[in-house]
């Protein structure tokens, strides 16, 4: 009788966001991520439908990584009946629960608003999951160690590999039925500041790549001297930069790198304001993890010393308050919620304000928007006009670009049956493929959302 296995595409597939992927088998029921969709009404509409598989039946949930986009939506998955084992690194798993009490509170304040100012279709507006319901999923979480395979039926063992994308970030193998499955969550970057490179997968039966930069190389932009010279514009604008920064790694990143800029008279003495309530938590997480960074403990003690971090929302309107100029560096990186948009709802309409965005902006969120040029964006239901200067920084990107991904696939010794290609736009995923058939000459599959593929072993 011939092994078979299905991959059922629930998340990130022919879009960036939402991921997750179900391997139904004979022997076990595994789901790889638990992610939230982000970005456009179409796709964070599909948050709010039921799990497409029944979640009693599934067996396991390896995370590769702590983002909401692979593990927002597993509060509502227990939920829904999920009450077995959720594994990630020790770290990932500390990034995970931040992320999903700071996702459930944002969600419950946000409906509360929507309520208090009506400007909610639904009566009442509901948040998508509670703090109740997070607690729950994280009473779920085991940690596992990095490059150690654990075997979990007959024929079915893992193993997590570091993939420099976030601390604790990994790739999964898994061996089914012998044949390997290589997840590889979110690769990092060869020369990352803050994380070793990423290591390579040596066997691929079958290969799940992401491809958010599948369509592109990152420039070689200066990221210090666009800091240097946001910094000195605003001084001399008397106005103030607002950084919108994703929580984990990039909030870190800007952090040191400020840090290393002002420890060597690069940039002028200026406040700077540490804003995002969950970021505060990882910093914390990058104290007690220091084996899993490159950035000495001392050294890292040091670089909080030059940040004023805030605490309370009070400080938070404070420092709007405050007329001097200054740096405020706040969540969210996408500018979906978070802190930064009350800083924006009161200063992008100033012209002495500027915007420097940090990272990736996905389609339909406001970044993108602001990245795009547009005239007026939408904050707590009132439509603010852009009047800030609005710059963007690529190189920061904590995704391996298009010849990093390539690279990641050169020390595979066989040749996979089959690449997947997820976790990317349609650009991307199209020139990816394209590239990946010329370079190695296998077969590879772009699948669409709701796909299921089945794999005889």
């Amino acid at each position: 009788m011939e092994n078979q296995v299905k991959i059922h595409f629930l998340g990130a597939a022919g879009t960036v966001t939402g991921s997750k992927f179900l391997l139904e088998t004979s022997e076990l029921n595994i789901l790889i991520d638990c992610g939230l969709f982000q970005g456009i009404k179409s796709l964070r509409e599909l948050n709010w439908k039921d799990f497409p598989f029944d979640p009693k039946a599934i067996d396991f949930i390896l995370l590769t990584h702590g983002h909401l986009d692979h593990t927002g939506y597993l509060p509502r998955l227990v939920k829904q009946g999920y009450r077995n084992p959720i594994l990630g690194t020790p770290p990932s798993l500390g990034i995970a629960e931040v992320i999903l009490n700071d996702s459930a509170k944002i969600q419950e304040e946000d409906a509360e608003r929507a309520n208090k100012e009506e400007y909610s279709k639904h009566e009442p507006a509901l948040p998508l999951y509670t703090t109740k319901d997070a607690e729950r999923a994280i009473g779920l979480f085991q940690s596992i160690n990095l490059n150690e395979w654990y075997q979990i039926s007959e024929n079915i063992k893992y193993r997590y590999q570091a993939n420099g994308h976030i601390l604790g970030s990994a790739f999964i193998e898994l061996d089914i039925f012998n044949k390997r499955f290589v997840f590889s969550g979110d690769i990092g970057r060869k020369k990352d500041l803050l994380l070793e490179p990423p290591k390579k997968p040596e066997k691929a039966d079958y290969l799940f790549l992401e491809s958010t930069y599948g369509d592109r190389l990152h420039p070689e932009d200066d990221s210090d001297e666009i800091f240097t010279e946001a910094i000195k514009d605003t001084i001399r604008n008397n106005g103030n930069l607002i950084i919108p920064s994703f929580a984990v790694e990039r909030l870190q990143g800007i952090m040191y790198r400020l840090y290393l800029l002002m420890k060597s008279n690069k940039i002028p003495e200026i406040p700077i304001y540490i804003d995002s309530p969950m970021g505060n938590k990882v910093l914390g997480l990058f104290e007690g993890f220091s084996k899993w960074h490159k950035v000495d403990a001392d050294e890292f003690r040091k670089m909080l010393s030059y940040f004023n971090i805030i605490t309370s929302y009070r400080d938070t309107w404070k420092t709007i308050d405050e007329k001097r100029t200054k740096v405020v560096i706040a969540g969210s990186g996408m500018v979906t919620g978070g802190r930064v948009l009350t800083y924006l709802r009161y200063l992008i309409d100033k012209p002495e304000t500027t915007v420097l965005l940090a990272g990736y902006q996905a389609e339909g969120t406001r970044g993108r928007q602001l990245e795009n040029g547009a005239a007026e964006i939408k904050i707590f239901g009132k439509y603010c006009p852009v009047k800030a200067e609005v710059l963007k920084i690529d190189s920061l990107s904590a995704h391996a670009d298009q010849q990093e991904l390539l690279d990641w696939l050169s020390e595979i010794k066989n040749v996979p049956e089959k690449v997947f290609l997820i976790h990317g736009e349609p650009t991307a995923l199209d020139s990816l493929r394209v590239k990946i058939k010329d370079f190695y000459n296998v077969e590879v599959n772009i699948p669409q959302l709701h796909d299921i593929v089945s794999l005889k072993l």
